[in-house]
C-alpha cells in the first residue's frame, strides 16, 4: 500500500492496492526522466509524460474530493481555457519531481480515504453534459472510477515514454 496506516482487509484493501498497483505502473514509466524529457511530445497529441502525471494526480484529488463532499467539489466556477491548459503542463516552478512528489500526498490522502469513508455513501454527481443526468455515484464507485482513470493514463504513459526511448513499462 501507498500510505495507508491502517491495516486494510477485503474491499478496502483490494481497492488500496488495486490503485496503488496502477499508480506504480504510472511512476515507473517516468523513471529516470528529465524534466527536458518528461514535457516533450513524443505523439501527434498535445500530451506530454509530465502533463499525464499531473491531469491524474489533481483528477484523483477532485474525485477523493467527491467522495468525500459530494458536488460541490467540482466547482468549475474559474475553470477556463487557460486553466485547462495548465493542468496538462508544467508551470513555473513545476518539475516532474514536484508533481510526482504532490502525487504521493495526494495518493495517501486517497488512501486514507478509501480506509475511512463509508463505501455505501454516495452522491449526485454535478450537472454536466458528460454525466447521466440525476446520477448519483457511492464512493466505492468513485473509488473504481480513480483506478480506472489512473489505469487508463498509465497505458498513454506508457506510448508516450516507448515513443520518446523505447522503454517501455511491461514486456
Amino acid at each position: 500500500m501507498t500510505s495507508t496506516q491502517t491495516t486494510l482487509t477485503g474491499e478496502r484493501a483490494d481497492l488500496v492496492q488495486t490503485l496503488d498497483k496502477h499508480r506504480g505502473f504510472f511512476r515507473y514509466t517516468v523513471r529516470d526522466l528529465t524534466d527536458e524529457q518528461a514535457t516533450t511530445r513524443t505523439t501527434a497529441s498535445a500530451l506530454t509524460l509530465a502533463g499525464l502525471i499531473k491531469h491524474v494526480a489533481h483528477t484523483e484529488q477532485k474525485w477523493a474530493d467527491f467522495a468525500q463532499r459530494g458536488a460541490q467539489a467540482f466547482d468549475t466556477s474559474n475553470w477556463g481555457v487557460e486553466a485547462w491548459q495548465a493542468e496538462w503542463s508544467l508551470q513555473p516552478g513545476e518539475t516532474l519531481a514536484s508533481v510526482l512528489a504532490e502525487y504521493e500526498e495526494i495518493a495517501a490522502r486517497t488512501d486514507e480515504l478509501v480506509a475511512t469513508l463509508d463505501l455505501d455513501a454516495g452522491y449526485a454527481l454535478p450537472q454536466a453534459p458528460w454525466f447521466e443526468p440525476g446520477a448519483v455515484w457511492s464512493v466505492r464507485r468513485t473509488v473504481l472510477h480513480i483506478i480506472a482513470e489512473t489505469a487508463q493514463h498509465a497505458g498513454h504513459a506508457d506510448i508516450l515514454r516507448e515513443s520518446l526511448d523505447g522503454q517501455k513499462t511491461m514486456g
